[in-house]
């Protein structure tokens, strides 16, 4: 998996010239930073005006902070109360949606005459995490008063922000805004305010707020066909291998587990050496591959650690010629919608699955250069999902 550092560096610049003056970004690391490794992702951002990092769980958290990074890092979702310690001592912001885990969360805090700067989560609609928008004043005034907390910001997510009908978004902003309507009303002031994802961020300016959530976009990875486009925005990331075997086979012959391919007649197959142990969909006769720019179909069902495809209109192909799976070779793409649609699934679950055993290879592009961003590589072996 080769991953461009000066591509990435260059998609956050065009974003950050997308967008109002003020505005804070968030980059979602999480996940591995979506399977491109979360501390070089987290450090070409930071590098590039991002003001803080979101993850998932402490495990996301302490790899940040065992490689030096100093910034702001919200852990998002809940927490038992056995985790707190760590939150406090890995300096995190702590998202809460519970009354129980913010008192928890007070009591530790004050004991150690400390203040953990937290964010409460509002449920507008996804029916997650966080505290329904028609209850929260009151946690919001409870974790306002407590002595070892430090109301720092009030968020909620998006469940349709990147589809073409924003009907329940615009519910949702409504919803929000009405909360922070009372918050005002109640004397209460939060600093930081955001609602948007990727999605959001592109086609719902109006809630922008303090600060976006922007993951899957620097990636140069769209939510969606319908979002909005910024000029310039670039896939990152691109997935090879090597044609290991090239063969013959005669009409009749079957490919794969399943008997699921027979030869119409004498085709001319390759075998790669990468399957779905490596996060490649467990496909089977869907989709292609690109070899010397050309497509070649997807045959057979692919096994955990291998692929077969169809070279016979590809004469000049040989083994060990490079092979994408996703990204660009000459003028022909895959891109993870692409993969998506062969699996049945979403381009989030197409990259975040991309396995260990696939060393990240980190490039440094012109443009790197130019800008002076160095991030640091991550070994291989660290990598995965």
């Amino acid at each position: 998996m080769e991953i461009d550092l000066g591509r990435l560096a260059a998609n956050f610049r065009l974003i950050r010239e997308d967008s109002p003056a003020g505005l804070e970004i968030g980059s979602v690391v999480k996940d591995n930073g979506y399977g491109f490794g979360a501390v070089a992702v987290a450090n070409v951002a930071l590098g590039r005006g991002a003001g803080r990092l979101l993850v998932s769980n402490l495990d996301e958290a302490a790899e940040l902070r065992d490689a030096g990074v100093s910034a702001p890092i919200l852990l998002m979702g809940e927490r038992m109360e056995a985790e707190l310690p760590a939150c406090l001592e890995l300096n995190l912001t702590l998202a809460v949606g519970e009354l129980a885990v913010a008192e928890a969360a007070n009591r530790l805090a004050e004991s150690l005459g400390l203040a953990l700067a937290v964010h409460v989560k509002i449920d507008t609609g996804m029916g997650r995490y966080g505290v329904r928008w028609s209850e929260a004043l009151g946690l919001l005034e409870s974790v306002n008063s407590m002595p070892g907390l430090r109301l720092e910001g009030l968020f909620s997510h998006f469940p349709m922000s990147d589809e073409s009908d924003k009907s329940f978004a615009f519910e949702q902003i409504g919803r929000f805004q009405a909360l922070n309507g009372e918050l005002e009303q109640a004397g209460i002031i939060v600093p930081c305010r955001h609602l948007c994802n990727s999605g959001g961020f592109l086609d719902l300016p109006d809630a922008h707020l303090d600060m976006v959530r922007i993951g899957l976009l620097p990636l140069g990875v769209y939510p969606s066909k319908v979002c909005r486009r910024i000029p310039g925005v670039e896939p990152v990331g691109t997935v090879k291998t090597r044609l290991a075997v090239v063969k013959k086979i005669h009409k009749g012959d079957n490919v794969g587990y399943g008997l699921r391919y027979q030869a119409p007649g004498e085709r001319r197959i390759g075998v790669l050496p990468v399957g779905y142990g490596d996060g490649y969909p467990r496909v089977r006769n869907q989709g292609h591959v690109l070899v010397h720019g050309k497509r070649a179909p997807v045959i057979g069902a692919n096994a955990m650690d291998s692929t077969m495809v169809d070279l016979t209109a590809i004469p000049e192909a040989d083994a060990w010629d490079e092979v994408v799976l996703m990204g660009r070779q000459g003028e022909s793409e895959i891109t993870p919608h692409d993969l998506a649609a062969w699996k049945g699934t979403v381009s989030y679950e197409v990259l975040t699955g991309w396995r260990s055993r696939l060393p990240r290879v980190y490039l440094d592009s012109a443009s790197a250069q130019e800008d002076s961003i160095q991030a640091k590589p991550e070994p291989a072996g660290s990598i995965g999902v």
